[in-house]
């Protein structure tokens, strides 16, 4: 999974930064995509533990606390 380069740099000068190199881009995107699969994983467990196998955005918010 990879996040759209432009999506990813728009997001850096949304907070502030001027100007954005490649690698920049590059790194933040892998950094989302490892939260993001982290996340997921712990979400899946609340579902889980919910006898659930539809994950929920109550399960994303609760891995949040």
């Amino acid at each position: 999974m990879t996040f759209a380069k432009a999506q990813v740099k728009r997001l850096i000068k949304k907070s502030g930064g001027k100007r954005v190199s490649k690698d920049a881009v590059d790194t933040l995107s892998q950094l989302m995509e490892d939260k993001a699969l982290e996340v997921t994983a712990k979400a899946l467990k609340f579902a889980s533990y919910a006898k659930r196998r539809t994950l929920k955005a109550s399960d994303f918010e609760m891995t949040q606390l």
